[in-house]
Order: C-alpha cells, then structure tokens, then sequence
C-alpha cells in the first residue's frame, strides 16, 4: 500500500475514461504498507480505491479479484472490483497491472476491545464458510520454500542470537506441519489495519493479497496474534476467547484443530517476524513506505515457545 509509482492527475484522468466512474476529483496517495501502489480516487461517482500492484503478476491477480468479488457476492463486506467499459476488472496502468474497488465505510483499530475481537472472529468464520464455493485455488506463497530461501537471504544481517532462534524454529516447522487440518481458501493478513470498523460494526475487509489455500486454523492464528494480544506480548485471554468463540459458532473447530493450535499460533508468529526481517534489511526502491519492526512478532513467537507461556487459551 506504499506508493512505489507515480500518477499525475492527467494519466489517471485519461485512465478512468475506459470506467463508468464519472470524473477525477480528487487523488491521495496512501503511505502505508509495503506491497502495493494505493490511492484514493474522488469521482463524480463516489470515492474509490486504485492499486497499482507492483510484484503480483497479470496471470495471479484474476484469482485475488475473482475472489474479493465472490466473497461480496456472499455478504462479505470486502472491497468489490469495478469493471471498465470493456467488462474487465484489471487493466494496465503506467506499465503496471491495476484495477478499482469500491470505497468500504469505516476506520481501522489501534486498540480492540473484546466486542471488536468477537465481530471478527464471527467474520473470519463467514468468509472461510463463503470461499469454500469460490472454484479457484493459489498456493501459500510464504509456506516452507519461501521461509527457508528468506531465512538464507536475512541472516547475514541478524544477531548470532537472532540466527539461532530463526534456523532452529524453521527446523520445527519443517517437522511439523498444520497440512492434515481443514483447509480451504484464507486471508492470511487479516490485522487491525486490514479491517474497518464503522462504528461498532464490520465496514470492510481489505488487502486480499496475500489470501491463498492453506489451514484454515492458520489463519485463525494470523488473527489472534495481531488483535488479541496483552502485555508483554502474550495473548489477552478475554479476547482470544471472544474471538474464538464467534468463529466457532460459525465454523466448529475440529479435535486436531484444538491439539494443533500451539503449534499455529507459532508458525503465524514465525510468518511474519521473518517476513517483516525481509522487508527492513531488503527493501525494495520507493518513495513512501512504511516497514514494520520485526521485533514485535519476535517476542510474540518467543512466548510461543517458552513452555511456562504456551496457554493459548482454547475454548
């Protein structure tokens, strides 16, 4: 969501008069996140959302766009892409692949209450119940080749400490694996600042660009680590249970799902602390972006580990 490409006001103009959104008012970048050029776009029809995608290739984005349209076909509230005159949701725009969304109503959490935890894990539960009929599939593009190529790739610039704590976890999820859970298409990245709160309730669900097939409890995990955590970095048992219980209600938990669910918790932490490594001491050229600190999911995936920690408080 940095802006890693440049728009003038005139080229998107010229873009946006193959769509049916009436006249450029207004444009602002949005600088945040590392992925993705994002501005919003004022029309004479609404306001929208323009991605310019700056890794995702042509033949890989059908399916992320496919499905943010089927799961708001469903009642997902999730940004729905617009077709242009030509009835094609993706198109090309200064030399990138790009498209528009509709504009969600609402503003992301820094602090959620228990109330908030409990409306997404009720949501997690509906939008892996309504992808279940989306026919497409996209493998984990962060799974287990990913974390041994970028664990190669960040060590030269990590603590002996830090090294030690990054090969000995990657050696325990080679030996372990969540692969004979329930799976099915997840979100994979559903953190505070991916969901939009109008009010008290559920406006938007965004940033599908990372969603791709794997352990629905995985996903589950993702989540809790990112909305349900107290002090010290270990998880909030009032909010680990709200949000628990409301995707169970939707989407009952399985016996291996309760058994494994330490070990999601810490290979959701372990995702993205190498991940956020990756992206401080290998950044990619651009003029607005914002990397996050690798540390915070540091200490979450070492509570993870420490034995006296692992109360993952299950229902």
């Amino acid at each position: 969501m940095a802006v890693f490409t440049r728009i003038t006001e005139s080229e998107l103009s010229s873009w946006l008069e193959d769509y049916p959104l009436g006249q450029l008012l207004a444009m602002q970048g949005v600088a945040s996140g590392i992925e993705n050029t994002n501005y919003f776009v004022t029309t004479s029809n609404g306001r929208f959302v323009l991605t310019l995608f700056e890794k995702l290739t042509a033949s890989e984005l059908p399916f992320y766009l496919g499905l943010m349209a089927h799961l708001a076909s469903h009642g997902i509230p999730c940004p729905c892409p617009v077709a242009n005159r030509h009835n094609q949701i993706l198109s090309r725009l200064n030399g990138k692949p790009a498209c528009i969304v509709n504009c969600l109503p609402g503003k992301s959490l820094q602090h959620p209450e228990p109330a908030h935890c409990a409306a997404i894990g009720d949501m997690l539960g509906r939008l892996h119940i309504a992808a279940q009929s989306f026919p497409a599939a996209m493998a984990n593009s962060h799974a287990a080749t990913w974390r041994t190529d970028a664990m190669q790739q960040v060590i030269p610039f990590l603590s002996p400490q830090d090294a030690d704590l990054l090969q000995s976890e990657i050696a325990f999820h080679q030996q372990h694996t969540l692969a004979a859970l329930p799976q099915g298409i997840i979100h994979a990245d559903l953190f505070r600042d991916n969901v939009l709160f109008d009010n008290s309730h559920i406006g938007g669900l965004i940033d599908f660009y990372f969603a791709c097939n794997d352990s629905l409890l995985y996903d589950v995990a993702i989540t809790v680590n990112d909305w349900c955590l107290g002090a010290d970095y270990l998880l909030d048992e009032t909010k680990t249970h709200a949000l628990l219980r409301t995707y169970h209600a939707v989407r009952p938990f399985q016996e291996e799902e309760r058994q494994a669910w330490p070990l999601a918790l810490r290979a959701a932490a372990l995702r993205f602390w190498l991940s956020r490594l990756y992206d401080l001491h290998l950044p990619r050229d651009n003029e607005l972006v914002n990397a996050h600190n690798p540390n915070q999911f540091k200490s979450i995936l070492q509570q993870h580990i420490d034995p006296a920690n692992r109360n993952p408080f299950w229902l």
